[in-house]
């Protein structure tokens, strides 16, 4: 299958575009995703769920009721929190929410915007996916097209969590696993992955529950990916690390070794 994908290319690519091609689908990451039961609809789930069993299954805990997924499309982190949280009916292995999705593929239903957000099941809280982009319905996921840094997008937000979750309106957890296009010029691209951790602490200092309310010092998590770069550690320095209890640096293994790519899992918002 994967090496006839490649073959079909014939001449119409170039040698490089070739070599993506085979590199891509010789990928264990990715053809464990094709033929997964989860159905999962991007590789970077694997990376979620490692995290995760990682660090502490901070995504399972029982008072985790609102978890914010900033820049979700096209919905893969969603679908995996969305299973802890018990959205789905397990089939028969490990009881963890990685089992029985059922998820098909996507139709012409669309989420166009604030109006449609409800769709499948309910697990224990609430999952939102915001993202400029649309996102094909997820069972157990509301789905926000919209800017998260838009002033209309916090009230709706709030909103949703209030009436499936916390009544002060704020997350538990927030993640981002958003990276801009790169461009190969090592000056931009870093440039781009600060905007993008300023944007996402700007709705974390906002949105996120502190330890002190949920009652737990590890409560309060944000998990956030960067490129690695003098000027990101600098980031780290002066918003992170004075504003959480813990900061951890994570290259996951299922992260490809060529990516200069690993994510911030910071614990115990202090607010």
């Amino acid at each position: 299958m994967y090496t006839t994908a490649v073959r079909l290319a014939g001449k119409s690519l170039s040698p490089s575009s070739k070599q993506w091609l085979s590199r891509h689908f010789d990928d264990p990451y990715v053809r464990q995703r094709l033929s997964h039961p989860a159905q999962y609809r991007s590789r970077s789930a694997f990376k979620l769920l490692e995290v995760d069993d990682c660090y502490r299954r901070f995504l399972r805990a029982p008072d985790v009721r609102a978890v914010v997924d900033l820049g979700a499309a096209p919905g893969g982190w969603s679908q995996v929190v969305a299973g802890f949280m018990g959205a789905y009916k397990a089939t028969p292995g490990p009881d963890d929410g990685r089992w029985g999705l059922g998820l098909n593929a996507p139709g012409e239903h669309w989420s166009e915007d604030a109006k449609d957000i409800n769709v499948g099941a309910e697990g224990r809280g609430v999952v939102i996916a915001v993202d400029r982009l649309r996102i094909a319905p997820i069972p157990g996921v509301h789905t926000l097209q919209a800017d998260f840094l838009a002033p209309e997008t916090a009230p709706m937000v709030e909103a949703i969590i209030r009436a499936k979750a916390n009544r002060d309106g704020k997350a538990d957890v927030i993640l981002s696993d958003m990276a801009a296009n790169a461009t190969g010029n090592r000056t931009h691209d870093t440039q781009d992955s600060l905007d993008i951790c300023h944007a996402v602490w700007d709705f974390t200092r906002k949105h996120l529950r502190t330890a002190q309310s949920i009652g737990r010092k590890s409560g309060g998590v944000l998990l956030l990916k960067h490129f690695e770069h003098p000027e990101l550690q600098q980031f780290r320095k002066f918003y992170l690390a004075p504003n959480f209890h813990t900061v951890l640096y994570i290259k996951p293994d299922s992260s490809r070794s060529a990516s200069r790519e690993g994510y911030w899992l910071c614990f115990g918002f202090k607010g």
